[in-house]
């Protein structure tokens, strides 16, 4: 059974990681995807993944745009328009970026980027799509904290601050829109090793003070089931959430990470 059939869905920050999983795994329950990224050519790459298995009546299509920019973000409404009509059923705020490093190496610079991506980008899109969503009094929001929202780390206040901001946003958000029938949630994931993750890999032996070849090691044995975490386990979550299955939960942040946060 096709759980997301005839159904159109916009994953942000869709080009690697969790939201490519993300982006396949609804196309495979029979969603229209819009596969969002900054950067085009990975998200033409995922198109043209989903097309190997979608056939001659793939809808799905890349867009370019940054997130973090108003402009940008009505750009990518705008074709979204044009390709679906004023419609979107499914949001999944994806995109995000983090660095590791102590608070007085965070500069303002460094600050602002991290909050921009990962929490005023989710604004913005919802800003952008929920009208349409009310209109429809239907929707499917799902917003990409993390375990670091829920239980802070040392090396990443901007990281925790957006994160625990989002699952505020997220509650929030799933009041104002319950009388639309719009249901708001957030995925707390832990840690996941995705292409991005390769570039914080020496961050973390950094402040851990260890070999970069030890770290993940070091993470697995963390992790009470054992094994390291892939984005198939949050696209999974992400499905469910996005399905009529999940019609009567809003306002929550649930936990996907192996148990790593009870360690």
């Amino acid at each position: 059974m096709q759980r997301l059939k005839n159904k159109i869905a916009l994953v942000t920050g869709a080009g690697q990681g969790i939201g490519r999983a993300i982006a396949l795994r609804f196309a495979k329950e029979g969603a229209a995807l819009i596969v969002n990224d900054i950067n085009i050519d990975t998200a033409q790459k995922v198109v043209e993944e989903i097309k190997k298995f979608s056939g001659p009546g793939c809808r799905a299509f890349a867009i370019a745009a940054d997130v973090s920019k108003s402009t940008e973000v009505e750009e990518m409404k705008k074709r979204v328009e044009e390709r679906f009509g004023p419609r979107l059923d499914i949001l999944v705020n994806n995109a995000g970026i983090a660095k590791i490093l102590p608070f007085t190496e965070t500069t303002e610079e460094i600050w602002d980027k991290i909050l921009n991506v990962n929490l005023k980008g989710i604004f913005l899109c919802c800003r952008a799509f929920v009208p349409w969503m009310i209109e429809h009094r239907y929707g499917k929001i799902i917003n990409m904290s993390s375990k670091s929202g829920k239980s802070a780390n040392a090396w990443f206040t901007a990281y925790c601050t957006s994160k625990f901001a989002v699952i505020g946003f997220t509650q929030a958000l799933a009041l104002d829109l319950a009388p639309y029938g719009i249901n708001v949630n957030a995925i707390c994931p832990g840690i996941v090793f995705t292409p991005h993750w390769d570039d914080l890999e020496k961050q973390y032996a950094r402040k851990r003070n260890m070999p970069v070849e030890k770290v993940r090691e070091y993470l697995v044995g963390k992790i009470p089931l054992g094994r390291a975490q892939t984005p198939e386990d949050v696209a999974a979550v992400a499905c469910f959430l996005a399905s009529d299955e999940a019609g009567y939960m809003t306002g929550q942040a649930i936990n996907v990470t192996g148990g790593q946060e009870m360690r």
